[in-house]
């Protein structure tokens, strides 16, 4: 049988230190004094764990203590090495200007999440062993308000290996979860140092009161459409706001007392109805419980026969008279044990129990994500908790249990998935409509949840049912899991840590919140493609002043300066970066950083960086990376030490101003060979050539067809209409996108592409993540990084086109700038990281709160559409709703690249669709099925060419 609460001939069946005789107590937040002697090891005793100028009672100073030893335990038993102690040498660092995700309560329960913070983002996961290591300090201008300073942590790195710090000064905390469970030592000082701070917060005792209410979450839960909840029959003191004027589902019966005396006879009634509703089900125990937050981890539980509703309702009646206001009597059903394998297959041995346990996180887009499940195993008749079995995968558990066929335990495993999330989308659906003070603060949210479940039989279906919700056992559980193969001795690990979404999710709260109220200064609006920057702005609380061209566009509306001045002419870049820092200057514009997403202003950027002293690559590396032909050209010359030398990824290439350069050129460049704008972008112009004649014939065209800005404005004609001659190089073609901060890349993302249609280059199709093998993969980010380190771009968000070819990978171009097109969003989507942030952080000298190895959730194949070939879907108001409707349902992912339909000799894509996938082969066959659907797909237009290269 699979049961969290298993079933057992002996009624009185405590969870609590006491029986039902009156004696028992509710829980106290943990023991005044912590065990002692736990933990024998050979580690330092000597080490400094006073704070300077913050003295420790002794009772306190015990739990810093046993908190400490603790830690070495966790450290020791996970083949880690021991903490180091150099307080002795305090840490300076940069305060309110780095990331510090700062944790405190029990390394036991928190070790998993301490050590992922450690490889993501090393030396910023700081663990606080005693509240006395952190102080609240009234933040200004923001009323009742408080930063949260961290004078003293133990730091996390790669490898797990720690460090004990003491900060001068404090660091600031951008983000802090406190554990606030059962049995925590600092559970009152961290619940007073949780609250009302201006850094995101994880948790709060506000909130895990509303978690740990085993009767609310219930209600919430059987709210929800993928979640099952045992029968319960609740009888409420007073019960709080929240539950009342819900609507509370078929199998859960809420009763208000007036009183706690004199209720026999209502109970005695209700007792009775609910014994012999068909909610129980083939349930043929209840169980009997007290809920509220004085009772969480130390209840008494009484089984009862379901034919024996006398017994029932006296234990009710026992019970009654120890409730406060808002707290609740349970009757519950006991879920039928799945006894596997299914009725019909020979039992493999003794009856088990197993309990299976959740992680949930809250993702991009505050959407639920099911992180990892793992499931202790033990004999059926005995009580089955967190601490008291071994952890190990689903997998291995229902075979232990003869449940081996993997068609049923995938999806058993999909059911459990949907579960779960189920149960955070209904906390976070309750958090939302919470007041600040609900929640106890503006910063506080449900970043990740613990969910208990048992498994029942509906007919001959596995069912998982929600048991009840934590806030830290499950997380535990799941860190035991790992570290049992975290020893180097074992030569293995597991996939993922269960805390890497939550410490993407803590990254990504803390650039935020360093980001808030930053003043910046874009030059160039872009067009619609850059909409989202927008909108990104305003949700990040970012206070943008703008300078663009067109006194009419749609952004001059949605910044808070706009400065019309003219970015189009770039031979006069340096005068009028001197013109508009007098300008800033004038208007008295208080900046944190500039910077700008469109091509044509890269230049301009960085020269009106230099001018006002903000943060930038300088503008020697800016125009070397603008310009196609000195790019190869300077790389070319690259030719080490070290080695691999840059010079291996460059291109042979001539540029082109003159028919005489054609001429020379031909004679310089392997032919075939690729022409293309010298300072285009868009793949605008660009065509394949194979011998002399068409190299005169097309560089003849594009001077008499693209002469200056207003024959094709955003490509880059301000700069001119030279061109050059590169060698076409045979092979796959993939974009690389990097965060550098300090010449130091933090994160990259390599995507590909399919093929384009010959003889031009415009894209037609892309896959991310990429297929590549993980070698060929790492040689990829690495070219990139080299060529963008050997131009001198050393800071900023670069976007790096190559080609794998059988000598490696070989540089298309360098764009000194994000991702274009739908890179962004697909970078957001499938690794929770924002390239706009980044951008802006580096912009204003912030390191870009990214992590350090970023793990793709799925797979996104998408097609181009173009104006030329697609005009009747393009132009047809009902394909267009259709394409909408589908988008917004995340059938498929939708990008607008252009405005208007305009077809043209030179044309762009005008959008992307793209549809999601677990592997690149369904993503792909999904597309695909959209694609002809919509038609898309079509003899000129062939997708499944296009995508040939995404099997």
């Amino acid at each position: 049988m699979l049961c969290l609460d298993p079933p057992s001939t002996d009624r009185d069946y405590p969870l609590g230190s006491k029986d039902l005789d009156g004696k028992e107590g509710p829980c106290k937040g943990g023991a005044a004094l912590p065990p002692t002697g736990c933990f024998p090891g050979p580690w330092r005793q000597d080490v400094s764990l006073d704070c300077k100028g913050f003295p420790e009672e002794a009772e306190a100073r015990a739990w810093t203590v046993y908190y400490y030893s603790l830690l070495q335990s966790c450290l020791q038993q996970a083949g880690l090495p021991e903490t180091q102690d150099r307080s002795q040498a305090p840490r300076t660092g940069c305060p309110g200007a780095e990331v510090t995700l700062c944790v405190l309560g029990s390394p036991s329960t928190f070790l998993s999440l301490l050590l992922e913070g450690g490889v993501q983002s090393p030396g910023n996961m700081l663990l606080c062993l005693s509240p006395a290591w952190l102080m609240k300090v009234a933040a200004s201008g923001q009323e009742g308000e408080a930063s949260l300073q961290v004078s003293k942590a133990v730091s996390f790195y790669p490898g797990g290996l720690t460090f004990l710090d003491d900060f001068v000064p404090p660091r600031h905390a951008t983000y802090f979860l406190a554990g606030l469970g059962p049995g925590s030592g600092h559970g009152r000082q961290a619940a007073e140092l949780a609250r009302n701070l201006t850094c995101p917060t994880g948790a709060s005792a506000e909130l895990a009161r509303l978690l740990e209410d085993r009767l609310l979450m219930r209600w919430c839960l059987s709210q929800q459409r993928d979640v099952a909840v045992p029968a319960t029959l609740a009888f409420t003191y007073r019960p709080p706001g929240l539950l009342r004027g819900g609507e509370a589902s078929p199998g859960l019966r809420l009763v208000e007392l007036s009183g706690k005396e004199g209720q026999e006879t209502l109970v005695k009634e209700e007792v009775e109805a609910f014994v012999h509703s068909e909610a129980l089900g083939d349930a043929s125990q209840v169980a009997v419980r007290l809920s509220g937050w004085r009772w969480r981890g130390q209840q008494a539980l009484r089984l009862h026969l379901r034919l024996e509703p006398s017994a029932v309702v006296n234990t009710v009646l026992t019970l009654l008279e120890k409730l406060e206001e808002e707290e609740s009597v349970l009757v519950e059903a006991m879920c039928p044990p799945a006894r596997l394998p299914l009725p019909g297959s020979p039992a493999p041995g003794p009856e088990l129990a197993v309990r299976v346990c959740a992680v949930v996180c809250r993702i991009q887009g505050d959407r639920p994500l099911l992180s990892k499940v793992v499931c202790g195993v033990g004999r059926g008749d005995r009580l089955l908790r967190h601490h008291n079995t071994l952890p190990r995968t689903l997998g291995v558990a229902l075979a232990q249990c003869g449940l081996e066929e993997a068609a049923q335990v995938a999806l058993l495993e999909q059911r459990i998935k949907e579960a779960a999330e189920a149960a955070l989308t209904a906390v976070l659906a309750l958090e939302a409509g919470l007041s600040v003070e609900q929640r106890g603060g503006r910063q506080v949210h449900v970043d990740f949840l613990g969910v208990d479940l048992v498994l029942t039989v509906t007919g001959r279906t596995l069912t998982p049912a929600v048991l009840k919700l934590n806030s830290g056992l499950c997380l535990e559980a799941c860190g035991a899991l790992e570290g049992m193969w975290a020893a180097p001795r074992l030569g293995r690990s597991v996939e993922e840590a269960a805390a890497a979404p939550l410490v993407e999710t803590m990254l990504r709260r803390s650039g935020r919140h360093l980001m808030e109220g930053k003043q910046l200064l874009v030059i160039g609006a872009g067009g619609v493609s850059k909409k989202f920057v927008w909108e990104a702005a305003r949700d990040y609380g970012l206070k943008l002043h703008l300078v663009e061209s067109d006194p009419n566009h749609f952004a001059s509306q949605l910044v808070q300066t706009f400065i019309h001045f003219d970015v189009t002419e770039h031979r006069r870049d340096e005068e009028n970066a001197q013109l508009l820092a007098e300008l800033v200057r004038t208007r008295n514009l208080k900046l944190d950083g500039c910077f700008s997403f469109w091509d044509d202003c890269l230049v301009l950027t960085s020269l009106l960086c230099r001018e006002l002293g903000l943060p930038c690559s300088p503008p020697a590396a800016t125009c070397l990376a603008k310009q196609k032909s000195r790019t190869q050209r300077h790389l070319l010359r690259c030719q080490g030490p070290p080695w691999p030398a840059t010079s291996l990824h460059a291109v042979a290439c001539c540029p082109l101003e003159s028919e005489a350069d054609v001429e020379r050129a031909i004679h310089q460049v392997p032919l075939p060979g690729v022409m293309k704008l010298e300072f285009g972008s868009g793949a605008v112009g660009v065509q394949l050539v194979k011998d002399g004649p068409q190299c005169h014939e097309h560089f003849s065209r594009i001077l008499h067809d693209l002469q200056g800005e207003a024959d094709h404005p955003g490509i880059g004609l301000g700069w001119g209409n030279a061109m050059l001659l590169m060698e076409f190089i045979e092979g796959t073609e993939h974009d690389v996108d990097l965060v550098v901060f300090g010449g130091r890349l933090l994160a990259a993302f390599v995507s590909d592409n399919g093929p384009t249609r010959l003889p031009g280059f415009t894209e037609t199709a892309a896959c991310m993540p990429t297929g590549l093998a993980p070698e060929q993969e790492a040689q990829m980010v690495q070219a990139a990084f080299r060529c963008c380190l050997g131009c001198g771009l050393l800071d900023g968000v670069f976007n790096v086109e190559l080609k794998m070819t059988g000598a490696g990978p070989k540089l298309i171009e360098i764009n000194p700038r994000m991702g274009g097109f739908y890179l962004r969003d697909w970078i957001q989507e499938l690794y929770g990281v924002d390239l706009l942030l980044a951008s802006t952080m580096v912009a204003c000298g912030l390191q870009p709160a990214v992590p350090a190895h970023p793990r793709a959730r799925g797979y996104l194949v998408g097609i181009m559409c173009l104006v030329s070939q697609h005009i009747e879907l393009l132009s047809s108001p009902g394909s267009r709703e259709t394409m909408q409707a589908l988008h917004d349902k995340g059938l498929l992912r939708l990008n607008l690249l252009e405005e208007a339909l305009i077809p043209g000799q030179y044309e762009e894509p005008y959008c992307n669709v793209a549809c999601a996938g677990p592997s690149p082969a369904e993503a792909r066959l999904r597309l695909l099925g959209i694609c002809q659907g919509l038609g898309i797909d079509r003899p000129s237009y062939p997708v499944v060419h296009f995508l040939s290269h995404f099997k």
